[in-house]
C-alpha cells in the first residue's frame, strides 16, 4: 500500500472517566466522522450503566459502530475487533467520511492502528480446562500469579478476574514457549493508515475524583438492578462479560459476599487501578499526541 492510498484514521484514547465521550462527539461533528467504539465491553447488549455506554441522545446523530452487537455470553476477541474495525474503516472511507476510533481498551485499539498479525498458535483445550479448574479451586489470584511468573508484562496488563485472557496468555506460553508480551513487542509498529492518535490525560487526583463520582452516578442510575437483571436472564457469573469492571463487584454484593457499600468502595478502587493500567499501556504506544484536559471543563463528559 502506498502512502497516498492509505486511509485516514483518527483515534482518541485515554483512561476511563477522562472525558473521551463528549470530546469525541465534538470532533466527529467537526470532521464529518463516524465513530468506532474501541471498548471491549460496550459490544454487549444490556450492559449499559456499568460500561458507561453512550446513549442515543448523547450521540447527537453521529453514527457509532461496534456497540450492542453481541449478547453477554459471546466470547468477543481482539482478533474479531480488528477484523470488524478494518472493514468499517474502509466502508466509512468509501462513504467520504472520516473513521474515528474512540476507546480505552489499549490492545484492541493498538491492534488496528498498527495492523497486528495474530498468528494462529492453536489451542490446547485440556490445558485450558486445567487452568480454569485451578482458578476455581485456588482462586483467580493464584492463576494470575502463575501468569506473572512466566509473563509479568501481560500479568500487569490483565486483571486477575479476566480469566479468559489470563488463561489464553498462559496457553500461548504453553504452546509456543514465548510470552504473549514478547510476541506483541515484536509486532512491526507501522500503521496501514494516515494516523492521527490523540490521548487525553489530566491531573491524577482529579481523575480519581471523577472516577468516584462516576461510580456513585452508576449506582444512582441503577447499576445494581442492571446486574441483577443480567443474572435473572441466566448469564453466569463466570462469563468474561460478567467479570468486567462494575459487574463483578456488584455480583459479589448480590451473591451475599459483601455489603453494597463495600462493593461500591471495591469498584472505586478497581476502577482507579484500571485507569493506571490503561495509562501504563498507552505510554508504551508511539505517535500519541497527548492533550492535558485538567483545565478544560467543557470537554468533560
Amino acid at each position: 500500500m502506498t502512502e497516498s492510498s492509505k486511509p485516514n484514521l483518527l483515534v482518541l484514547i485515554g483512561p476511563t472517566a477522562v472525558g473521551k465521550t463528549k470530546m469525541s462527539i465534538e470532533l466527529a461533528k467537526n470532521f464529518n466522522a463516524e465513530i468506532i467504539s474501541g471498548d471491549s465491553m460496550q459490544v454487549y447488549r444490556g450492559m449499559d450503566i456499568g460500561t458507561a455506554k453512550i446513549s442515543r441522545e448523547e450521540m447527537e446523530g453521529v453514527p457509532h459502530h461496534l456497540i450492542d452487537i453481541h449478547e453477554p455470553d459471546y466470547p468477543y476477541s481482539v482478533a474479531e475487533f480488528q477484523e470488524q474495525s478494518v472493514r468499517l474503516i474502509q466502508e466509512i472511507t468509501d462513504r467520504g467520511r472520516l473513521p474515528f476510533i474512540v476507546g480505552g481498551t489499549g490492545l484492541y485499539v493498538e491492534s488496528v492502528c498498527y495492523g497486528f498479525r495474530f498468528s494462529d498458535t492453536g489451542a490446547d483445550e485440556a490445558f485450558r480446562q486445567e487452568q480454569f479448574a485451578y482458578a476455581q479451586s485456588h482462586g483467580p489470584e493464584a492463576l494470575h500469579r502463575k501468569l506473572a511468573s512466566v509473563d509479568p508484562e501481560s500479568a500487569a496488563r490483565l486483571h486477575q478476574n479476566d480469566l479468559r485472557r489470563v488463561v489464553r496468555a498462559l496457553e500461548i506460553f504453553h504452546l509456543t514457549g514465548s510470552p504473549l508480551s514478547a510476541q506483541l513487542a515484536a509486532q512491526k509498529k507501522e500503521s496501514p493508515y494516515h494516523l492521527c492518535l490523540v490521548g487525553l490525560t489530566m491531573d491524577r487526583q482529579m481523575l480519581y475524583n471523577r472516577i468516584e463520582e462516576r461510580v456513585d452516578s452508576m449506582i444512582r442510575q441503577g447499576l445494581v438492578e442492571e446486574v441483577a437483571g443480567l443474572m435473572n436472564k441466566g448469564y453466569a457469573p463466570g462469563l468474561v462479560s460478567m467479570q468486567g469492571l462494575g459487574y463483578k463487584e456488584i455480583l459479589a454484593h448480590l451473591q451475599g459476599e459483601c455489603s453494597l457499600e463495600e462493593a461500591v468502595e471495591l469498584l472505586k478502587r478497581d476502577t482507579r487501578r484500571f485507569a493506571k493500567r490503561q495509562l501504563s499501556w498507552f505510554r508504551h504506544m508511539q505517535d500519541i499526541e497527548w492533550v492535558d484536559v485538567t483545565d478544560s471543563e467543557n470537554f468533560f463528559c
